[in-house]
């Protein structure tokens, strides 16, 4: 069955309105407009009040890159926010990129949730977690608070200090590191016999390593899939496969996975979204995720 998922219970996040290619968000007390290509339909709230309730706007110069906007200089750059579920707290540092991130993406809290919950029903004390294409470490954080050996990987030397950051504000100790092409990763931890029990994967359209590894996504993926599946524990285990690709549908992604790993239970696909408090459901990504217990 294909999913919508959203999340639900963040009070430090709030998507307000969506259309007109662009989006106003609530990141703790701070509210931004970003630049949205998914939103192709009309703003629920007139433009006064986009213009009212904001404090930064992103302003494009290219494709890849633009300025913030600020209304007032007392606006921070940097700032935190706070992410909890039932079970685990985590924190980011949050900063105003050149191109037009801020250090999280916030529908990512449902496969935050995913994570919580399989790593604290597994019985395998200290269950490993290798998160790939891992940015500022969300995923990351929440495995390690839920009790995980964790393993970071990124191409980029910034992101992983920034999740560092992240890892301190948290108040956690331990993740493991690793600035490098996930593809070599992955193929070299086969080669050394290594298994995990839970793999994140959430990879870019497209990307480079860190001595110029071309990555895409279309190209890449499924050889990605049957690499990492030799990984799983085969006992217990769980994985996400998250993508941000116009071109992929949910369909892709259970193919992908069937074909990589034929015996897969408790498979489930379909689509995140943001709901907007103004009404608008804002897609951002396709996923599929599995599980398997010792039970």
């Amino acid at each position: 069955m294909i999913q919508l998922l959203t999340p639900t219970h963040w009070k430090d996040y709030e998507l307000i309105d969506c259309g007109d290619f662009e989006k106003l968000e609530r990141f703790g007390e701070v509210i931004l407009i970003r630049p949205e290509p998914q939103a192709v339909w009309n703003k629920q709230l007139p433009e006064s009040e986009w213009q009212r309730l904001h404090h930064i706007k992103f302003k494009g110069r290219s494709a890849t890159a633009g300025d913030w906007v600020k209304k007032s200089p007392k606006t921070p750059e940097r700032w935190h926010i706070e992410y909890k579920n039932n079970e685990v707290a985590i924190k980011f540092r949050l900063g105003l990129t050149s191109f037009k991130h801020l250090g999280i993406f916030p529908e990512q809290a449902v496969n935050w949730d995913y994570i919580t919950q399989n790593v604290k029903s597994f019985t395998t004390p200290e269950p490993k977690v290798l998160n790939l294409f891992a940015y500022t470490g969300g995923a990351s954080l929440v495995a390690r608070a839920a009790g995980a050996d964790t393993t970071h990987v990124d191409s980029i030397k910034q992101v992983v200090t920034w999740a560092n950051e992240n890892q301190e504000l948290s108040g956690l100790t331990n993740i493991r590191w690793m600035v490098e092409d996930a593809l070599k990763f992955v193929k070299r931890e086969v080669k050394r016999g290594k298994k995990y029990n839970g793999i994140i994967l959430d990879p870019p359209a497209y990307g480079h390593g860190p001595n110029g590894e071309k990555w895409k996504l279309e190209d890449h993926i499924n050889e990605m899939m049957h690499d990492v599946i030799q990984l799983l524990d085969p006992e217990e285990h769980f994985l996400i496969l998250n993508t941000y690709s116009l071109g992929f549908s949910s369909v892709i992604i259970e193919n992908l996975i069937r074909s990589a790993y034929p015996k897969v239970q408790n498979l489930e696909t379909g689509e995140l979204y943001l709901q907007a408090t103004a009404g608008p459901k804002l897609p951002l990504g396709v996923f599929g995720k599995f599980y398997k217990n010792k039970s």
